[in-house]
């Protein structure tokens, strides 16, 4: 596997931990720490992860995969992405924003952990 293709794949799913953990345990932090808090409920920090996950994770799906569930592997990370957009960006869905930011990191964080098996698993046969 390129090196440059496994950094992407490896911030992508360090991004998506980091989304996650903000997501779940920075509101219990939140209640013990009222400072933590202000920055816990800042619409501004979900829409910047979102930001910065979405490029990067097209960086990596866009080049044409050639393993084996390649589409299956673009599909849900798409299905992630989109997730993460309705969370961060959709007011109408705003109570169930922690929901779809936790599924859809997670479902971005995989596809992107599949991917880097599936290719080293090709690199390891050549």
């Amino acid at each position: 596997m390129k090196s440059s293709a496994l950094t992407v794949d490896k911030i992508a799913v360090t991004l998506s931990a980091l989304c996650v953990v903000h997501c779940l345990l920075l509101p219990i932090l939140a209640t013990t720490l009222p400072l933590l808090g202000l920055w816990a409920e800042n619409e501004w920090v979900h829409k910047a992860f979102v930001l910065a996950a979405l490029p990067l994770s097209a960086v990596a799906f866009v080049n044409p995969v050639r393993l084996r569930f390649g589409y299956a592997m673009r599909g849900f990370a798409l299905l992630g992405a989109a997730l993460l957009v309705a969370g961060a960006f959709a007011e109408a869905l705003h109570d169930y924003e922690t929901v779809l930011t936790v599924v859809g990191a997670s479902c971005l964080a995989a596809a992107h952990l599949t991917r880097i098996r599936m290719r080293s698993h090709v690199h390891l046969r050549r």
